[in-house]
């Protein structure tokens, strides 16, 4: 993510001229209110990432000038945002807008915080872009520019303050900034949350998060995008792991996200020993139990933990496929898991998936699965709704992030983290 200074910033001549035209005040009034404000301000774009992906949901102005104003003269109206979200892959214009402020409050004295119109539907928020052609969602470089389109008071009639000049940070997500960014010896990308405790008297539980299909790397055609970040901001199949609700089932818990260089689904072989890897570096570096290693997965990635369990049978204490592939039966596909290999599953093992999932079929797959997984639990949902939306059929990865499967009076993060090898 670059740090940008915004259009804004760069188009006007001087710190006055773009406030006192927007506001309609004298270009040396509005220079001499600026100038003893304390001048610029920064920008945070604030982003949190929601069932159906990751949004900027706020922006944080931070200026010395802001000391001075007067709480009360603040509005959801005093400052304008717009936005500029650009593919840095392709150089194309994914989309640019004006951005609703729903509200407008105070931080801390010399900080505003711009709370903006985000949620399922509403346009203009996503940090992430699908190029559908390759299957892989990328990064975008986003663009605020901020303007003050009304004038704050000054505390104690000292007159009004005009920020003129805005420069943006980088990318704020509290979640995924929990992650510590890492590579294996052998190259594959990972991501790892460490909890507060230290876990049981032999360490803490170690949660492996496989991603979906469109969250790997994409190097080829010409593209070299490796960029550790879209396995945590597509969905909240690993950050639901790490909330204190989770965290306090687990008495603590590790949570790691590896990353593709592809797809899981393009050559498991390959990838089985590299997901290992990361498992073992992050054993041998942390304080883990390995009797609660536990391997969850959506789409791509429930298809590699179905793999990952074949290919090592006496690691995992759990597996969580979800919407999960297994390849057609006749092994045609670039995946595969045979019926020999889940008949021999002896993991606990919870499969989640929706009826209505078009994407991974759920009776050719999930149940398919289900039915050959000895003692194996599924929870096959009608569709996928949560809080009052309907997702597409194959997100049902939202229903394990937010702990919604049960079973026999326990959940889903209840069964895991009770379960041990």
């Amino acid at each position: 993510m670059r740090t940008s200074i915004t259009r804004r910033s760069v188009l006007v001549s001087g710190a006055a001229a773009g406030a006192s035209a927007l506001l309609g005040t004298p270009a040396a009034s509005a220079a001499v209110n600026a100038s003893s404000a304390g001048g610029g301000a920064w920008v945070t774009p604030v982003a949190e990432v929601l069932d159906g992906g990751e949004q900027v949901t706020s922006l944080r102005i931070s200026s010395a000038a802001l000391a001075r104003a007067e709480r009360s003269s603040l509005t959801a109206n005093t400052f304008a945002v717009h936005v500029a979200a650009t593919n840095p892959l392709t150089g194309g214009v994914a989309y640019e807008q004006d951005r609703v402020v729903s509200a407008a409050g105070w931080s801390r004295r010399d900080e505003v915080t711009l709370k903006l119109q985000h949620g399922w539907g509403v346009a203009g928020g996503g940090t992430l872009s699908y190029m559908g052609a390759y299957g892989r969602n990328v990064l975008l470089d986003l663009d605020y520019t901020v303007t003050q389109v009304e004038p704050l008071q000054g505390a104690a009639g000292s007159g009004r303050i005009v920020i003129d000049s805005f420069r943006q940070g980088r990318l704020s997500d509290r979640e995924v900034d929990a992650f510590g960014h890492h590579a294996t010896a052998s190259g594959l990308n990972y991501r790892l949350f460490s909890p507060a405790g230290a876990g049981g008297p032999d360490g803490a539980a170690l949660v492996v998060w496989l991603h979906g299909g469109g969250e790997g790397g994409l190097l080829n055609d010409g593209y070299d995008y490796y960029d550790n970040e879209t396995q945590l901001r597509a969905n909240r199949g690993a950050l639901g792991f790490t909330t204190p609700e989770a965290q306090a089932h687990f008495g603590g818990a590790y949570v790691l996200a590896p990353q593709s260089t592809s797809a899981w689904m393009l050559d498991g072989d390959r990838f089985a020993p590299l997901v290992m890897e990361a498992i073992e570096e992050v054993v041998a570096t942390r304080r883990i139990d390995r009797r609660r290693i536990h391997v969850v997965g959506c789409s791509n990635g429930g298809y590699m933990s179905l793999k990952m369990v074949a290919e090592h049978p006496d690691v995992f204490a759990t597996s969580t496929p979800i919407c999960c592939g297994i390849g057609a039966r006749d092994g045609s596909s670039t995946y595969f898991i045979s019926d020999a290999e889940l008949e021999a599953m002896s993991t606990p093992t919870w499969l989640v998936a929706s009826a209505d999932d078009t994407t991974l079929n759920s009776q050719a797959n999930t149940v398919y699965a289900h039915e050959r997984i000895d003692g194996s639990i599924m929870s096959l949902y009608d569709r996928v709704t949560w809080d009052g939306n309907t997702f597409p059929g194959h997100w049902s990865w939202i229903y394990v992030a937010r702990n919604d499967p049960s079973h026999d009076g326990r959940s889903i993060w209840e069964w895991m983290a009770t379960t041990n090898r």
